[in-house]
């Protein structure tokens, strides 16, 4: 059987076992063509059955979340963990509490996870988790009451060296604080089981940055690696949570001037360069939505959904040289890659989980865009995770300057080995061929030798 007629078999079991999961066939499709000179030039994986073996989770956990609401209704929401391969280390991957969330959303995400943690060159392996629960709009008990009660059912499940989650959408500082006290008093135990955890209570410095921090850094040894820089290039940004911010963050300390930032309901524009103050006021200390900006900044346009293009994100329709998706799957269209083509932008960073379609992707690789893919430039997040449990376990703090200089070289290495991967396979400058053979490869060596398990 050839390879390509391989990995459509796999495909079309997979789709036909996960049914209606959109999402998560699409990130397997990815990567299952990205192997393609992989497997033509070793046939072990195929041997050894991997490529069925790696799309199947190790184990999917959905339980029932009821909490009370402050009107004392019992309201009643769906619970995720999907402990999705362990062959390099104990599950690592976030939490979202988002309407969005289904089983094929946590699917697509704890299978992207596993070779993104795999790229980082550290011990961890693959998960994911959440709740179709809807943070905003929630008074600070609610919040509460339904953490505590998630981390009720989460808890039997997780451990230091079993599972270790994180946040992500709509868990943040809070939500994690209430997580962790729930899993404190139910076990009467002080672990480090939770990463993103506050500074006084086994957090790390830097690890809120961290994913902004490393989508720059790895933009960076891109342009670098073509003898340019990030410095005077006008940058679009979507999303206005931690990745966006800190996305804004890390560009304007390099001299690039971001533009734009985006929630669900709108788009900023602000033509000379996002005040970061004003962002993370209304944002991070205010949680308000981003129409508040322009009362703090005049000069900033809001562009609200009604006036986004069809099929598309009105941030990549704005005049950039640099793009930079932070926010969710599948936010840049074809029809939005076509604009950042017509408009002269040079690279696509992706800072979110899978934000690009696979035919804007193609598009963009067509006309010579230069693309950092998700699992690589997406990956600072999780490396900084693992930093934190590494000073969890040896019961250490270390300072930011020596976190991010960690994080600045394990973005490097991906870099780096991503690039040398795709030259070694036969597609030079393709990073995304090259970090999806990269981070198969570590983990379907470990399946082989660790037998069939």
């Amino acid at each position: 059987m050839s390879v390509l007629k391989y990995i459509d078999k796999v495909l079309k079991q997979t789709a036909k076992s996960s049914p209606g999961q959109v999402e998560f066939y699409q990130a397997a499709e990815e990567v299952l063509h990205s192997l393609k000179p992989l497997l033509e030039r070793e046939t072990k994986y195929d041997e050894y059955n991997i490529l069925e073996r790696i799309v199947v989770p190790e184990r999917t956990i959905i339980f029932r979340v009821s909490w009370v609401d402050d009107n004392g209704i019992i309201q009643t929401n769906l619970g995720y963990r999907v402990q999705f391969n362990s062959a390099i280390g104990p599950y690592k991957g976030g939490l979202r509490f988002h309407p969005s969330v289904n089983l094929g959303i946590i699917k697509f995400l704890g299978f992207e996870q596993i070779f993104k943690n795999s790229l980082t060159g550290l011990n961890i392996g693959g998960g994911k988790g959440g709740s179709n629960f809807d943070p905003k709009g929630k008074s600070e008990n609610e919040i509460m009451r339904f953490c505590q009660s998630f981390m009720v059912e989460l808890s039997r499940y997780i451990g230091e060296r079993r599972d270790v989650p994180a946040g992500d959408i709509g868990v943040g500082g809070r939500e994690l604080g209430f997580m962790f006290g729930q899993y404190k008093k139910l076990t009467g135990t002080f672990e480090g089981i939770l990463t993103g955890k506050g500074l006084n209570w086994g957090g790390s410095l830097g690890r809120t940055e961290a994913t902004g921090f490393g989508s720059v850094y790895f933009a960076e040894h891109i342009l670098n690696k073509y003898g340019d820089s990030l410095k005077g290039k006008t940058c679009a940004v979507s999303g206005s949570g931690n990745v966006a911010t800190y996305t804004i963050q890390k560009l304007l300390d390099l001299d690039a001037l971001p533009v734009t930032c985006s929630d669900s309901q709108g788009t900023i524009y602000h033509k000379s360069g996002i005040d970061l103050e004003a962002l993370k006021a209304v944002k991070e200390i205010g949680r308000k939505r981003l129409t508040e900006y322009v009362k703090l900044c005049p000069d900033a346009e809001y562009i609200p959904l009604s006036k986004y293009p069809k099929d598309g994100h009105v941030c990549w329709h704005i005049p950039c040289d640099c793009a930079f998706p932070s926010a969710t799957q599948n936010e840049l269209t074809l029809t939005d890659a076509k604009a950042l083509v017509k408009n002269g932008c040079k690279l696509v960073n992706e800072g979110a989980n899978m934000p690009s379609t696979p035919e804007a992707i193609e598009y963009l690789k067509a006309h010579k865009v230069l693309f950092g893919p998700a699992k690589a430039a997406n990956a600072g997040g999780v490396a900084t995770s693992q930093l934190e449990m590494s000073q969890n376990a040896s019961m250490s703090n270390w300072s930011f300057a020596e976190v991010d200089a960690k994080l600045h070289s394990i973005m490097k290495n991906i870099f780096n080995i991503s690039y040398e991967t795709a030259k070694e396979y036969g597609c030079d400058g393709d990073l995304l061929v090259g970090a999806n053979i990269a981070g198969f490869k570590k983990v379907a060596d470990s399946m082989i030798d660790q037998g069939s398990v």
